[in-house]
């Protein structure tokens, strides 16, 4: 996933036009990786937000050397997936914040569901993944569901480069063999 340099990612706090660039070229990559792990329209529609709003906070957390804009972003996104799905396995009833949801009129909702069963296969493939450890599993993700260079998912995941090309493949052999032979193309 390789996206045109972004000028200053650190300036997208305090600059409402940096932002609108920003927002614009990176959001369909959150609607991916968001509709990839969230099957309601209205959880994925907050979750969007909530990652650009995180990755405003956290902006001058930014360094070019340890890639793109778009690949720090995908890590700010499963920072907030990752707290998200924490805070539900806590207490389901935080999770029934309805009135907020309502606010989408049908043509968003529409869009998001259209979204949604566009990765309703790349779902698919990440219930595979569940067998692999916490590690492996988020290595494949953003690669193979992300789009992500293996150089650039080990800059979001802290680790060297070999280490992540050795995890790849092992893991790679293990979810290809529980995968159905559709899915399997996926990883190709």
């Amino acid at each position: 996933m390789t996206t045109p340099a972004h000028p200053d990612v650190g300036s997208i706090a305090t600059h409402p036009d940096a932002f609108e660039v920003f927002y614009r070229e990176h959001l369909e990559t959150v609607q991916r990786f968001v509709a990839r792990r969230v099957a309601d329209p209205h959880l994925a529609a907050d979750l969007t937000a909530e990652v650009f709003l995180a990755a405003v906070d956290s902006a001058s957390s930014y360094r070019p050397d340890r890639g793109a804009p778009a690949a720090w972003l995908v890590g700010v996104a499963r920072h907030v997936l990752s707290t998200e799905f924490r805070h539900q396995s806590r207490d389901r009833a935080v999770l029934r914040r309805i009135s907020g949801r309502r606010l989408l009129d049908p043509d968003s909702l529409s869009r998001i569901e259209e979204r949604i069963d566009a990765e309703r296969e790349a779902r698919e493939l990440y219930d595979a993944l569940a067998s692999l450890p916490p590690r492996d599993r988020a290595l494949m993700e953003l690669i193979a569901l992300d789009g992500l260079s293996v150089v650039e998912a080990a800059a979001v995941l802290g680790v060297a480069p070999g280490t992540a090309r050795v995890r790849l493949h092992r893991s790679r052999a293990r979810v290809q063999s529980q995968l159905r032979p559709r899915t399997l193309e996926v990883l190709s």
